[in-house]
């Protein structure tokens, strides 16, 4: 079964801008990483180190954006297919939340690299 529709730049671009808005609409843990990116951005234009510096620190900074839409991916199609509670589910939910504290540590010891060593 295939219900994959035929690739069009548009439509695609409407269906990523639709999943934008519902995770805006519906997930607290991207809204409030959201709002920290935009303090983040603001910080590596003012911060004074070397291009590639600002550009480590940008996209580990975007790397977390990235990952909670996937962790947020994941927790929708769990469920989906379970409302009751089933370990397999947890655990699951648990990885993709692994995934974005990875994801965070990994910046916040990029910044603290960048301020030490930089």
């Amino acid at each position: 079964m295939n219900n994959k529709p035929k690739y069009n730049l548009f439509k695609n671009t409407k269906y990523a801008l639709s999943g934008l808005f519902h995770v805006l609409k519906t997930e607290n843990s991207f809204k409030l990483e959201l709002l920290f990116a935009i303090f983040i951005i603001i910080s590596i234009i003012v911060i004074d180190v070397s291009f590639t510096n600002k550009l480590i620190l940008l996209v580990t900074g975007v790397l977390v954006l990235i990952v909670e839409l996937l962790n947020s991916a994941i927790e929708n199609v769990v469920d989906l297919v379970t409302k009751e509670y089933a370990p397999l589910a947890k655990t699951a939910k648990d990885i993709g939340s692994t995934a974005v504290m990875f994801c965070i540590s990994l910046h916040i010891i990029c910044w603290i690299m960048v301020i030490l060593y930089a």
